[in-house]
């Protein structure tokens, strides 16, 4: 039976700017949290990790169970979220300047042991709450408070990164396609192992994408996802600049089944029920 009465809405008021895509991500994670209690997960075993930046107010808005992390540092919170209680549903909400500037280092390695959270990436290709400094996704020439004559730097690929790092959830959404959106968010976690989204989100104050993401945005046919090569293929179809006259796909463009880092590492320590209440005691006694 559908529960209609899921209250996941706080007393704090959003300070996101009038027409910030965050409310399109914040609406849509809501309704897939909801779809997740509705099939029989408690709420108490979903866990939101948010650093800083825009995209990491959400965790303000949510009621959940959630955590502030440093800038640059929620994967690897996450990732200790996960070790410390497997049953919990973990899910990162962070921006491009968090994830793809201060913490792609944890971002790889968190793809590469396949630990199984969901990472989000709220991706307005800018560094907006410090008022538009350019990012690793940030277009060539892109100008603002740091590069007022454009940037010269080319952007990162990041979802070709994530593949190279063997990540086994590999997906793009768009915020202003919610539905579709969704849909990704839900598979990513119920995935089985590290899934990664990319989420579109112009930025209204600081860098508005909405006219070139709607004029160049299509949604991928899921077909053959366990082929590396064709995803390949398919990530590099745009390469985030906004020069591109390429089509943008967005969807779910790889997805594989493989050993998550939590049980077969457990399983390789083959610790006894003894073994581990005196861990736990010793941590405790020491924390």
């Amino acid at each position: 039976m559908l529960n209609e009465n899921i209250n996941l809405d706080t007393y704090a008021e959003k300070t996101w700017c009038p027409g910030c895509s965050n409310f399109g991500i914040i609406g849509t994670l809501k309704n897939v949290i909801t779809s997740l209690i509705n099939e029989g997960t408690n709420k108490e075993d979903i866990v939101v990790v948010s650093g800083i930046g825009c995209s990491s107010k959400i965790i303000d808005y949510l009621n959940l169970n959630t955590f502030s992390s440093l800038h640059g540092r929620p994967i690897s919170s996450a990732q200790g979220i996960k070790i410390g209680n497997p049953n919990l549903k973990v899910i990162v909400c962070a921006g491009d300047g968090g994830t793809y500037n201060e913490g792609i280092s944890h971002l790889l390695h968190a793809a590469k042991r396949n630990i199984d959270i969901t990472v989000l990436v709220h991706n307005n290709r800018t560094f907006a709450l410090t008022t538009g400094q350019f990012t690793a996704t940030s277009p060539q020439k892109f100008k603002g408070k740091s590069t007022p004559k454009g940037s010269v730097e080319k952007p990162i690929n990041p979802l070709e990164i994530v593949l190279a790092a063997n990540g086994t959830f590999v997906a793009r959404g768009y915020s202003m396609k919610p539905k579709h959106l969704e849909s990704l968010i839900l598979k990513g976690i119920k995935h089985p192992g590290f899934s990664f989204i990319d989420i579109l989100q112009p930025c209204v104050s600081f860098f508005d994408t909405s006219d070139f993401y709607n004029e160049k945005i299509y949604e991928l046919d899921e077909n053959n996802l366990s082929s590396y090569q064709e995803a390949l293929n398919k990530i590099r179809e745009w390469d985030y600049n906004t020069s591109s006259d390429t089509p943008i796909p967005i969807g779910l463009f790889y997805k594989v089944d493989k050993p998550t880092y939590l049980p077969k590492n457990l399983k390789e320590l083959n610790l006894s029920n003894e073994k581990k209440v005196n861990l736990y005691k010793f941590l405790k006694e020491n924390h």
